[in-house]
This record gives C-alpha cells, sequence and structure tokens, in this order.
C-alpha cells in the first residue's frame, strides 16, 4: 500500500525545523533497511533544517498508523550557551493514497499561489515560481510542492495530495463521530503526543505504548524504529 507521511515543523523555531531534519532521516534510514520503496514528494527546506516535507512510501499501513501526532525533542541546542535543554516539537501526518477521482475539490474551494523552490539551506534554486502552495478553503487543509520541474507538474501533485488529505480528514471525522457515540457521557482526557526523544538522557519514550529505550542513535540513524514500536 502506498503512504503518505508528511512532517511539519513544530513548536521551537530553528531546533524544530532540525528536528525535522532528524525525523527524516530516521524515517528514511527505517524505509532503508526494510527495502521499502519511497519518494521525496516536497521538501521545503530553512536555515539548517526543514520547514516540512512529505514522502510516498510503499508499506504496510498498520507500520506507519501510530506515527501521526507530536514528536517532542529535550537536548540542548548547539547554540545555547548556558547548557540549558531546550523542548523542540514537530508534527507527523500519515495517510493513504487513494484513488483522487474520489474526492471532488471545486475550484472556488482553493486558493493557488506560486514560490520560488528552496535547496538546501533555504536558498533559492531557480529563478521561476515553479513551486505551489494549495489551501482547500473549507478544511483549511494546506498542501505545498515544488520537486516537480515545472509548475503544473507541482500543482497535480499538489492536488493528489491535497484529495488524499481530504478523504483522511473526511475518515478521521467519522471514526471521532463513532467514538463519541460510544462515550457520550464519558470525558475522556486526549492527547496526541506520541514519542519524547532525550538527548541528554539518550532515550526515547513512546507515550502511547509506555515504552522506551536507550538505542536512540539505532533507532534515529540505523533505521531500527521497530526498538520504540
Amino acid at each position: 500500500m502506498k503512504i503518505y507521511i508528511e512532517i511539519n515543523k513544530g513548536i521551537g523555531g530553528i531546533e524544530s525545523s532540525i528536528f525535522v531534519k532528524n525525523i527524516l532521516t530516521m524515517y528514511l534510514s527505517y524505509f532503508k533497511r526494510n527495502k521499502n520503496n519511497y519518494e521525496i514528494i516536497s521538501k521545503i527546506n530553512e536555515e539548517n533544517g526543514i520547514k516540512n516535507v512529505t514522502i510516498l512510501v510503499n508499506i504496510d499501513w498498520k507500520k506507519l498508523k501510530n506515527e501521526k501526532g507530536v514528536h517532542r525533542i529535550q537536548r540542548i541546542p548547539k547554540t545555547e550557551n548556558s547548557g540549558r535543554i531546550h523542548t523542540s516539537t514537530c508534527n507527523v501526518e500519515v495517510f493513504k493514497k487513494i484513488t483522487t477521482n474520489k474526492i471532488d475539490i471545486k475550484k472556488e474551494d482553493i486558493t493557488i499561489s506560486s514560490f520560488k523552490a528552496s535547496g538546501a539551506g533555504g536558498q533559492h534554486v531557480n529563478k521561476t515560481n515553479s513551486a505551489v502552495r494549495i489551501k482547500h478553503i473549507p478544511t483549511g487543509i494546506t498542501v505545498s510542492c515544488q520537486n516537480q520541474r515545472s509548475q503544473l507538474q507541482n500543482k497535480n501533485e499538489a492536488i493528489k495530495i491535497l484529495k488524499c488529505k481530504i478523504n483522511n480528514k473526511i475518515n478521521n471525522t467519522l471514526q471521532n463521530k463513532k467514538k463519541m457515540n460510544r462515550k457520550k457521557k464519558c470525558k475522556v482526557k486526549r492527547t496526541d503526543k506520541i514519542r519524547t526523544y532525550n538527548f541528554k538522557k539518550k532515550i526515547i519514550i513512546n507515550h502511547i505504548k509506555k515504552k522506551k529505550t536507550n538505542l536512540i542513535d539505532k533507532v534515529m540513524n540505523k533505521g531500527r524504529l521497530d526498538l520504540i514500536t
């Protein structure tokens, strides 16, 4: 099955964009180790890190479905002179690739803007506005794409991703309604915090499964995501 995984910068400024880069390395190492074919659909760089990145990977849905949510990192940034630990986050979205004709998008429901594609460090890699950003007004969902050669190709790719994200939002809404119907009289505390990566203590905590490991380098750089899932 083909799955989209999207990593977005969260709280923490530059450290958050560096964390996105770290999480991307973690997933790509995992895909390579398990011989999952993948393609980086879009990647928007900024100073020292990545603002957001979207990957399309051929993998079993069950292996990625629990990655969705907030990933939190605790470490001392290189720019921190006093040795204080900073907490930064990134947000991970996971959704299935669907047949795009299942979702109909009206022209009046979207806004399309173009911008110059960026390379490593955030610098512009071309002189034309080939990158595309599409916002779906009814849902507030925004998709950016810049890895294709032309603006039209980026637009078509962004539309495909947008339809998948809208479909994912519809499915999540239906699932949440079913849960609420079963628990009408119950107040349930929910959290979307998935994992904490504490570099000072060299541990990763899985908040969903109440599991932790001190093999942080193997998880982050050697494709051993199975140690914490």
